[in-house]
């Protein structure tokens, strides 16, 4: 090439992320054990001290009748996969939109998932949107949504 001339546009296509992430990848979902234990170490990173959470006698006689998970922890299970699933990029700008539809009890074993429904394209990358969510052990749903990753510098297929 001479320095009178200058390169060929960049080809244009579809958005691949970071390891050829695609629509339809699952993500690296887990099933976790929520114990008492955790949920009282939550409370106090947290400090949120609401006896829903941590008071048995006083939780027993709410409509739940035994105590209950922070919701946050239970998103915090989420991120945690959306963070394994974009070890580069999910701490440094990754978004969530959730729904809490039923409540995680302490003792229950929960299952984290996700898959990527779509990849577009940003200023700073491709993007990979997300579903995501949380089950109780009987399959009832108990926080779904969407997050979105940056998956890494701009590149082409």
């Amino acid at each position: 090439m001479s320095a009178h001339s200058s390169p060929l546009p960049a080809p244009r296509g579809i958005p691949s992320g970071a390891g050829g992430s695609k629509v339809g990848d699952s993500l690296p979902g887990f099933a976790l054990l929520v114990t008492q234990d955790r949920v009282n170490d939550y409370a106090r990173a947290a400090m949120d001290f609401n006896p829903i959470h941590i008071d048995a006698e006083f939780a027993a006689k709410t409509q739940f009748g035994r105590r209950i998970a922070h919701g946050m922890l239970t998103l915090a299970f989420v991120t945690e996969m959306m963070a394994l699933a974009f070890p580069d990029t999910w701490h440094a700008g990754g978004r969530l939109k959730v729904r809490f539809k039923a409540p995680v009890f302490p003792g229950e074993t929960v299952t984290i998932s996700g898959e990527i429904t779509s990849i577009t394209d940003s200023a700073e990358g491709p993007v990979a949107e997300c579903r995501v969510g949380l089950k109780r052990p009987d399959g009832e749903e108990a926080v779904t949504g969407q997050a979105w990753a940056l998956l890494g510098p701009r590149q082409w297929r």
